[in-house]
């Protein structure tokens, strides 16, 4: 009898068939590739969950807490997860007896010629019965368990879906708000550039009516003209698509969305800390919910061993049941029953097996993907840090030119000014300082653009041990 309390808690404890988990290994380098030369992003900040406040504009904050309270997806996704934490409670719930309460009355008549028992004098009867009804599965071999484990752990991994879409909606809604305000400044350019040509098409026709120019210098003089509309029309279109792009994020309808114009200088880069390599295995939301989907196949392999084996459960009744005459909740009336069952497989067609096989390949594309989102994850931040690298020494080249640019329109201006050279001299110095300067805008917006991505591939300021809220809460 000393022995009985022990074997009953190995029953209700049970075991696991499920292999310990073990992490893939990968080896990460000691530093980025980028770093390993001579250049560093300058001054590189500590990023925190609201990285975009470190610009601060106030409407891009604006628009990014909008996007945050009602971007759909991000709603979607937020349903995902209670989705997954009721299949978790469900799941848990499995590893619990269950106990239903039940009644039941029925009036009964049989045959007065029935030809099994007498019935007379009374053809007639009824029953009535209450009770409790008690269920319970031993998890022995630990499936329910295990099955509770893969069901938590997916849960984990639709908490880092939530995350990651979260980092992605942040970034397209910078990405989007500065491609707007960087258009802005285009279109002043390309309008002015627009005057220019047009200034330019009127001299090349009165110099025609004056033979001192051919017709095809006037036919040019249109051409460049129209090609310069043809590009002011472009941009208009890509900022109105950006607005579109941009209401749909912060789920509103385009209609009643807009952005006024302002031609505000492109804010600088982001120069984000960028850690170790090894570090972002705990940084990145999407290679966190691709671990933890290989956690619950993990777990899903003990489930799928267990089912070799026998399953034991424990079943049990007890209540009062009478045939309608007298009080029904007495003792003579009491009824009840208990016992354990146990269930072993014998034949089944090869299922269990093939139940095993399919666990085992889901873990080894677990693993796969698992493996393929560390090393996307290393390559995105390699490609950032080199894209902002390159792009930020295009960007000191540009200035260059932008000024160089400047110095020989205001040097035209004096000469023209002086009667030194002709308008046509004048009109096309102007016209090489505004592409230069909208090069420089062009190549500003890309930079940043680099910098907003590079944050994105860092996984922003997320802290994984963090619980997700609902969108917008505590935004």
């Amino acid at each position: 009898m000393k022995t009985l309390p022990w074997l009953l808690t190995v029953l209700l404890a049970g075991c696991s068939l499920a292999p310990d988990y073990q992490r893939p290994a990968m080896t990460p380098a000691a530093q980025y590739q980028e770093h390993s030369g001579d250049w560093a992003p300058f001054q590189p900040v500590v990023l925190a969950p609201q990285w975009w406040r470190g610009w601060h504009d106030a409407q891009l904050d604006d628009l990014e807490q909008r996007g945050l309270r009602a971007n759909q997806n991000l709603q979607a996704a937020f349903a995902r997860l209670e989705q997954g934490r009721s299949l978790g409670r469900m799941a848990w719930s499995n590893l619990w007896p269950t106990i239903n309460a039940s009644a039941s009355h029925s009036l009964n008549h049989i045959s007065e010629h029935t030809s099994i028992f007498p019935v007379f004098p009374y053809p007639s009867f009824q029953t009535n019965q209450v009770g409790l009804e008690l269920n319970y599965e031993v998890d022995l071999w630990g499936a329910l368990r295990n099955a509770a484990h893969a069901a938590d752990a997916q849960t984990l991994a639709s908490a880092a879906d939530l995350q990651a879409l979260r980092l992605s909606t942040e970034s397209e809604i910078a990405l989007d708000y500065e491609g707007i305000r960087a258009l802005d400044r285009e279109l002043a350019d390309i309008t002015e550039l627009v005057d220019n040509w047009d200034d330019n098409r009127h001299l090349t026709q009165a110099y025609v009516y004056g033979q001192e120019a051919a017709t095809p210098d006037q036919a040019q003089a249109d051409l460049s003209w129209q090609t310069a509309r043809q590009s002011l029309n472009d941009l208009r279109q890509q900022r109105q698509q950006l607005e579109h792009a941009l209401a749909l994020l912060v789920g509103e309808a385009p209609e009643g969305f807009r952005i006024v114009p302002q031609a505000v200088d492109i804010p600088a880069a982001l120069h984000p800390e960028t850690g170790l390599p090894s570090q972002l295995l705990e940084r990145r939301p999407d290679v966190v919910a691709a671990e933890a989907r290989l956690q619950a196949a993990n777990a899903n392999l003990g489930v799928a061993k267990a089912a070799w084996f026998p399953t034991f459960s424990l079943t049990g009744n007890t209540g009062y049941g009478n045939t309608g005459y007298g009080p029904l909740l007495t003792t003579p009336n009491k009824v009840w029953s208990f016992g354990p069952g146990v269930s072993l497989p014998i034949f089944n067609g090869g299922q269990i097996a093939a139940e095993n096989d399919l666990a085992k390949a889901q873990w080894q594309e677990s693993v796969a993907l698992y493996r393929n989102a560390v090393l996307g994850a290393w390559r995105d931040v390699e490609d950032q840090l080199t894209a902002l690298h390159e792009q930020e020494d295009q960007v000191k080249a540009a200035l260059g030119a932008q000024a160089a640019a400047q110095v020989a329109s205001q040097q035209a201006q004096f000469r023209y000014d002086a009667g030194l050279s002709t308008r046509f001299d004048l009109l096309q110095a102007q016209r090489t300082a505004l592409q230069a300067h909208n090069q420089t805008i062009i190549l500003r917006l890309r930079a940043l653009t680099s910098s907003i991505l590079l944050v994105k591939a860092l996984g922003g300021g997320w802290d994984p041990n963090a619980n997700p809220n609902p969108p917008g809460a505590g935004s």
